[in-house]
């Protein structure tokens, strides 16, 4: 479990000694809120985004029992007023909640999550009195935190990192129950709270769990990534940080913008995976590093959930297109679901949408997630979902080998399904089912929409990723007019020329919807390079 009382700077020391981004700003923040009715912070955010090296920057730069100016001094934080005022100045309480679990898991059942609680509170009291054994005679942990304030004349900085994964792992009531009133004796205590906390940096995945409509904790001020408020720059890496580290590890930005970024927190329009992007510079390649954390495991289960057609939803996500989601509701565990948007709200916790505070929709951010939707679409077996793929494969492939008739009536058969808009009555809703009838291309295509080229605007495009042999696709679309009218306007405006830099095939789909015939045609061209 390590050490939880003064465990020093050594931890914050190692992350130093690699490629360190500055994010002690966040310091200042926390400083603010020292003995004051705001000294309670619970920050949320998604795996991989660097809660722990936050969580060891707070203990190396409150901790009383080191001399941290060196660590600090060329930092951002040195130009703060507070800076001083704070700097080791404190008795820590460390506690990595993920730490007590493993115990638990090594027992062999021997020991279960419901000890959990009582082993969080022996360990700090152990530590307690190991180093002032004078506190020998407290039988309880509030008495022993209260008798050392009084001792050292220091209040106590509690940093609780993974706070919230005894919430994840269990969903018995009962142990969150009594994790929740070890919280509560600690921070919503009138004997303890206001002699001996001076702040709490609590950080996890989940938001608080809430007790109804409110927060089980309700005197913590939170801040997740639906809600970050003045830690939304804290919450990844922005884009002028990665620029930076881009150019110091001489790394392409752009396919590090295409792979990791579309994070929007808060006021912050950019926000990037540092996980991930710190694995990309370390590897020396683009790809998804999320596959190798366990919140990857987790996906399949929440969307065969299927709440009220979660699982067509998912497909119109991977497709490009954004969903509105109520997020109010969510209780802030991974159980207590009552409708779709608790599902989504999750996997914006989780880290797998991205969320507009201001709009109060979901896209998927980048390639590295779209990529995680991508593999478990793929290997879809059941209803409706699996069906779409199979009918998607054979609809590229029919468009390959040229057969327009074939294509017309598969898209006739995706305009009769779920996947359609209610109202199919202009060219965009046309667009609208093309993107799910060609939905298999997201695995092996780069879709651009609205593609300026030669004299016009190309409606759809699908550009092969790089090192494959598969054909460029370029879609026209046209409503009550005819196929070979859409070939033509591809030909006269040479939309192609935005290709000319392709070496590969190139297959020209015009695609007409016939509103008094109420049918589907389609025109295919290859054009010879």
């Amino acid at each position: 479990m390590g050490k939880h009382l003064n465990p020093g700077n050594e931890a914050f020391a190692e992350v130093l000694n690699g490629d360190y981004v500055d994010k002690t700003g966040l310091i200042d923040i926390l400083n603010s809120s020292i003995n004051t009715k705001k000294k309670l912070t619970c920050v949320s955010k998604p795996r991989r985004f660097g809660k722990s090296y936050t969580a060891q920057m707070l203990i190396a730069y409150y901790d009383c029992t080191c001399d941290s100016h060196e660590l600090f001094d060329k930092y951002d934080i040195k130009n703060s007023e507070s800076y001083e005022t704070h700097l080791n100045q404190y008795n820590v309480i460390s506690l990595d909640v993920t730490g007590f679990i493993s115990i638990v898991k090594r027992s062999d059942g021997e020991l279960k999550l419901s000890a959990v609680p009582n082993m969080i509170s022996n360990a700090l009291r152990n530590d307690l009195v190991e180093e002032f054994p004078e506190l020998s005679d407290c039988a309880e942990l509030e008495e022993c935190l209260i008798r050392c304030v009084n001792i050292t004349g220091r209040k106590f900085i509690f940093v609780i990192d993974e706070w919230d994964a005894l919430i994840r792992e269990t969903k018995d009531t009962a142990i969150h129950d009594a994790y929740l009133n070890l919280l509560r004796g600690l921070f919503k205590n009138s004997d303890v709270t206001p002699y001996v906390v001076a702040a709490t940096y609590m950080t996890g995945i989940l938001p608080i769990k809430k007790d109804g409509s409110q927060s089980a904790i309700s005197d913590f001020r939170e801040y997740s990534v639906v809600k970050p408020g003045k830690f939304a720059g804290y919450t990844g890496f922005t884009e002028e940080e990665v620029k930076v580290l881009c150019e110091q590890n001489d790394m392409d930005f752009s396919m590090m913008k295409k792979w990791y970024d579309g994070y929007t927190i808060g006021k912050e329009q950019s926000i990037y995976n540092p996980y991930s992007v710190m694995q990309a510079i370390d590897m020396e390649e683009y790809c998804s590093y999320w596959k190798k954390t366990s919140a990857a495991d987790a996906l399949s289960t929440y969307i065969n959930m299927n709440y009220e057609g979660l699982k067509e939803d998912i497909v119109r996500l991977m497709t490009g297109e954004e969903l509105e989601v109520y997020t109010d509701d969510f209780q802030n565990d991974m159980d207590t679901f009552t409708s779709k948007d608790d599902v989504l709200t999750l996997m914006i916790h989780l880290g797998y949408l991205a969320y507009n505070t201001e709009s109060g929709c979901v896209r998927i951010p980048n390639e590295e997630i779209r990529l995680e939707f991508n593999n478990l679409i793929r290997k879809a077996d059941t209803n409706r979902l699996a069906e779409l793929i199979e009918e998607s494969k054979k609809l590229l492939n029919d468009t390959i080998s040229g057969n327009g008739d074939a294509v017309a009536r598969a898209i006739e058969k995706v305009r009769e399904s779920n996947y359609a808009p209610n109202y199919y009555n202009n060219e965009q809703a046309l667009r609208y089912v093309i993107k799910f009838a060609y939905i298999v291309c997201v695995d092996k295509y780069m879709k651009v929409e609205e593609l300026p080229s030669g004299k016009g605007v190309a409606d759809v495009v699908y550009i092969p990723k790089k090192n494959t042999m598969d054909p460029a696709i370029l879609v026209e679309l046209k409503w009550k007019k005819t196929s070979e009218a859409a070939i033509s306007q591809v030909k006269q405006k040479n939309y192609p020329a935005v290709l000319e830099e392709y070496g590969g095939e190139i297959f020209l789909v015009g695609i007409n919807y016939d509103e008094k015939r109420k049918m589907h045609s389609c025109e295919i061209e290859r054009v010879e390079k």
